[in-house]
């Protein structure tokens, strides 16, 4: 299996720094990169069939937006980067979803952004980057 890098990519501006800095560090390696966006999710084991059909509905409508909106434009500017790139969309809790993106690909690092999305930046570097920097099985890089 090729080398690679996860990065965790949300197309903020800290997400791009952040994969701007892991095409190089991949570069470098001789690695593949491995663009994932998680889409945070939750169950709720108290839904009716109907709402359970409507969210079903509406996850798979957010996912088309997020391919369109999030990845299809990184990928765009990956194009001439000199590295072997593809990409992973999840829902899940994002620490743990890119700790099982980073399983399932073999990826020997993994890199995120200190701040995400507007209204995210809390959230995620209160949760995600400390949930991955103590339990991720790889190396993590945050990208301030």
């Amino acid at each position: 299996m090729p080398r690679k890098i996860v990065i965790g990519y949300d197309g903020s501006d800290g997400a791009k720094d952040a994969l701007g800095f892991a095409v190089e560090l991949a570069k470098a390696k001789g690695c593949g990169l491995v663009v994932a966006h998680v889409l945070d999710w939750s169950p709720y084991s108290f839904l009716t069939p109907q709402e359970i059909e409507e969210r079903h509905r509406r996850r798979k409508e957010e996912l088309e937006r997020a391919e369109a909106a999030i990845l299809a434009p990184a990928l765009a500017s990956l194009k001439d980067a000199g590295v072997e790139v593809t990409t992973a969309l999840k829902y899940g809790r994002i620490a743990e979803t890119l700790v099982e993106i980073a399983k399932e690909t073999g990826a020997e690092q993994i890199v995120i952004s200190r701040n995400g999305a507007a209204g995210l930046a809390s959230r995620v570097f209160g949760s995600v980057a400390i949930s991955l920097a103590q339990g991720a099985p790889v190396p993590v890089t945050i990208v301030p």
